[in-house]
């Protein structure tokens, strides 16, 4: 490795997401008085995030320090890298750096946030060096299940860092460039300081699989299958939606895409020369119904057994182009997502049951993933031959494996980094230590609601869920505090209507009771009131029924 620079200056690297978890990808590098940001991603909510839509990272830290900002480097399209941009870019203006296909996904998200007009876009090429201050930012070619995904190597004064991005080794890839291996070679060589490793597939032995995998068990089905054939499939998989048009187009079928995302990427992709497309391949969807079975293929999105999707939507007979029919193949060809394995094996039930054939994982290798399995991993780690490593891309068991794999290969747990959402890890004279914290954290979207809903929002909607809601309406004299109307006894998702009766007289009773107790107060105001109500209310109906609902009285000034 040559001699570093002497600088009194140290880095600091800032992950505000994308490390002990899977999606919500960004991370900041900080030198001096200057900020480099890579990725923006978002991050699906966990099933205890009632009703909120996405989940993106807290860039408080960034907001605070935004004239220092040079940028945001974006690795490749997928929405855990580059999903949370539109609410970013409301809050910070800062240009932001891709390749060509990231940049085409990303215009389209900005154009439906009506930001497109206002964002500085620049297309970057793999082999291209950024020089964003202190900063060389080199694109390297990476296989991933999206085309232009890249790693980056970042020179800074105190020494180089590579970060992998999303990526596996594709020895014999069908479609795109293999990974750029020479150049990874000719870095480790140089000196490689700080590694920031992708670890998804950290638990999985063996290299990942090639798609001709995936190839070769497309070409069987579409040899055989005797009717129509529905391929659901994540909408940023290009190159498995071009092995879905080259396979029809070999046993002459026609493809039609289904799913507003999906119709989105393939136009972008296809525009950019990402996509090759037959016309005599192409199927619009309203030519769907018309068309012989055995010549249709359906690429949709659904591959999470998502409730609003195409593919679900179809299981549950609601789909208005599409109506799932004896006969039909259905390939799942996608893996699930912790915590969608549940809605998955729902939707493949109502296929089967509305007489489909359904074809997905593990009983058939209709998809490979994206990500390096564990011999991928080492082969990075001797390609480059970091001095520090930080996994990212994976939760609290990734990282456990990923320090026994790295422990195996000769480096010491000292020097595999365990790092939070706004841990700062400062480098400076070779040397790499945690140290300090910024703030960082989830910011949850709900509608166009963006960080509005707190944890006591959540608690909320976890207590209706659970024990649903009684609502007591009392209007009450101001002066003699004198019930004069109700209280009139509504209820959801607590008891049924014939036990609402029941209930009834015991409240009216429990509410007289506690008014009474206000009878010759000096309180003028009813919040007080109000509060003993409903404690008085909550104890009575968990002593008639043992359920604790949310209890709301409203006491209405006559």
């Amino acid at each position: 490795m040559p001699p570093r620079k002497k600088t009194s200056e140290k880095l600091q690297i800032i992950p505000l997401g994308g490390v002990l978890e899977i999606g919500k990808n960004m991370t900041a590098y900080r030198y001096g008085d200057q900020i480099l940001v890579v990725d923006a991603g978002l991050m699906f909510p966990e099933e205890e995030m009632l009703g909120v839509d996405i989940v993106i990272p807290d860039i408080t830290y960034l907001e605070e320090n935004v004239e220092k900002i040079l940028g945001i480097v974006l690795t490749h399209g997928h929405e855990d890298h580059v999903g949370a941009l539109p609410y970013v870019l409301r809050r910070i203006d800062v240009p932001v750096y891709g390749t060509s296909l990231t940049l085409g996904l990303v215009a389209n998200k900005l154009a439906e946030h009506n930001l497109l007009d206002y964002a500085r876009l620049y297309e970057v090429r793999p082999g291209t060096i950024l020089e964003l201050g202190d900063f060389k930012v080199e694109y390297v070619r990476m296989t991933h299940s999206i085309p232009d995904a890249s790693g980056l190597i970042i020179k800074t004064p105190v020494g180089n860092v590579v970060m992998t991005g999303d990526f596996k080794f594709e020895q014999a890839p069908i479609y795109g460039e293999r990974v750029d291996i020479s150049r990874l070679v000719r870095i480790g060589d140089e000196g490689v300081l700080v590694l920031l490793c992708d670890t998804t597939n950290v638990e999985k032995q063996g290299f990942t699989p090639s798609e001709t995998v995936v190839a070769e068990t497309f070409d069987k089905i579409f040899a055989t299958a005797p009717g129509r054939i529905i391929v659901a499939v994540f909408a940023s998989n290009i190159y498995r939606v071009q092995m879905v048009y080259n396979t029809a187009s070999k046993y002459g079928r026609r493809v039609a895409l289904i799913g507003r995302s999906m119709a989105e990427n393939c136009r972008i992709a296809e525009e950019l020369g990402y996509l090759q497309v037959s016309d005599t391949v192409r199927l619009r969807p309203d030519e769907i119904a018309q068309a012989d079975p055995r010549e249709v293929v359906i690429v949709t999105t659904g591959s999470q057994g998502e409730p609003l999707s195409a593919l679900s939507k179809m299981a549950m007979e609601e789909h208005k182009q599409v109506k799932i029919t004896e006969g039909d193949t259905v390939i799942i060809s996608a893996t699930p997502i912790p915590g969608n394995e549940d809605l998955i094996l729902r939707t493949i039930n109502r296929l089967f049951q509305q007489g489909a054939e359904v074809i997905y994982e593990p009983y058939a290798k209709v998809h490979v993933s994206g990500h390096g399995n564990q011999e991928d991993i080492k082969l990075m780690l001797n390609i480059l031959r970091p001095t520090y490593i930080v996994p990212v891309h994976g939760e609290q068991r990734h990282f456990s494996k990923f320090t026994k794999l790295a422990e195996s290969m000769g480096y010491t747990a000292d020097h595999v980094f365990r790092m939070s959402p706004g841990d700062v890890l400062e480098v400076v004279d070779g040397r790499a230590c945690l140290n300090g914290k910024v703030n960082a954290g989830n910011v949850m979207v709900d509608g166009l609601g963006v960080g509005d809903v707190a944890d006591v929002v959540l608690r909320d909607r976890r207590h209706l869920s659970q024990d649903g809601i009684v609502i007591a309406v009392i209007g009450v004299d101001k002066t003699t505090r004198q019930v004069v109307s109700g209280p009139d006894f509504l209820s959801r998702g607590f008891v049924g209507e014939e036990l609402v009766g029941e209930l009834l007289d015991g409240v009216r009773g429990v509410v007289l009771a506690k008014l009474e107790q206000f009878a010759d107060t000096d309180i003028e105001e009813f919040d007080e009131i109000q509060a003993a109500l409903r404690k008085a209310l909550a104890k009575f109906i968990y002593e008639r029924t043992r359920r604790r609902p949310m209890v709301v009285p409203i006491v209405m000034e006559m």
